[in-house]
């Protein structure tokens, strides 16, 4: 028996019976347009640190100005990327990854075999972005979220296919192959005459 050749760029689907190898398709954060006022407080607090350095009055110093600077661009600037670089998104060509933690990380998966269903909410601010919040759920297990992922469109279509492959090949590897040889055809018909 042999194989369709690849479609449009698909992997060759694999034999009945041989474990498939897990890849990644993609790996997506959420819209760093959050991070569009900590980059602008941190421009902020760059010129003001510029300008006040050496102009400040009598009972300030310099120091002062940089350790107020330091822990504005620490509150307002780096916590707001690591919370926003520590959940992350990870789709397979067995399930959806999601890990999210700064110091103890929290991990979920959802296998595209048991299958789910997709919800795409999309807001005003986000179709001007191509962003979207996808919704997985299994009916089982808690509904996970994507939040504000950029190319919603492209992450959702991604999602369907891979569910439809996925079990496609569970539903083919659960049909019982045959265990010896094949019978014989049945000969074709004989022509009748007259």
């Amino acid at each position: 028996m042999t194989h369709p050749t690849s479609i449009a760029g698909r992997p060759a689907t694999p034999a009945p019976g041989v474990p498939t190898p897990e890849l990644r398709i993609a790996r997506v954060r959420s819209h760093a347009r959050r991070l569009f006022w900590s980059a602008l407080i941190l421009i902020a607090v760059s010129g003001a640190t510029g300008f006040f350095w050496g102009n400040l009055p009598a009972p300030l110093e310099n120091w002062m100005l940089l350790t107020a600077a330091a822990v504005v661009v620490f509150l307002l600037v780096l916590l707001p990327f690591v919370a926003w670089w520590s959940r992350v998104y990870t789709i397979t060509t067995r399930r959806v990854i999601e890990r999210s933690g700064i110091l103890a990380t929290r991990r979920r998966d959802l296998s595209h075999v048991r299958g789910y269903t997709i919800q795409v909410r999309r807001g005003i601010l986000q179709r001007m972005w191509g962003a979207g919040t996808l919704t997985l759920s299994n009916g089982a297990d808690e509904p996970l979220r994507m939040k504000n992922i950029p190319g919603v469109v492209l992450v959702h279509e991604v999602l369907v296919d891979q569910v439809e492959v996925n079990q496609i090949l569970a539903h083919r590897d659960a049909q019982a192959l045959p265990s010896g040889p094949m019978p014989p055809a049945p000969p074709p018909p004989l022509p009748q005459l007259g």
